[in-house]
């Protein structure tokens, strides 16, 4: 089951307090960026955030779950309905996340 644009726009708006947050498409699932990194997965109407260290001190209880088969597992947020606490969690794991890799740009032929 993909996830429902209904439930992206849910979880956007309960990140509109915070600037940078976008979201893009794939396969039928979202990948949310806060300030140009990769913060969580939505797949199957679940935010699935990265396990750092900070994610895991904020989650202390929360299940571990792979976004899709074969796919490392995340930590599954069932606290959705919480703006501030969703927008702490996003702020409290942009420091531990890496800045994605430059992509190299192919040379033409």
């Amino acid at each position: 089951m993909a996830t429902s644009k209904e439930f992206l726009s849910f979880i956007l708006d309960q990140l509109s307090a915070l600037d940078g947050v976008e979201a893009r498409a794939m396969m039928g699932e979202y990948l949310l960026y806060y300030r140009g990194k990769l913060v969580a997965d939505l797949c199957d109407n679940r935010l699935l955030v990265k396990p750092v260290p900070a994610a895991l001190s904020l989650l202390p209880h929360a299940p571990r779950e792979a976004p899709y088969e074969g796919a490392k597992e995340m930590l599954l947020v069932t606290e959705v309905d919480d703006p501030a606490f969703l927008s702490e969690l996003f702020r409290a794991i942009y420091d531990e996340l890496p800045m994605p890799k430059e992509k190299k740009r192919r040379s033409g032929l």
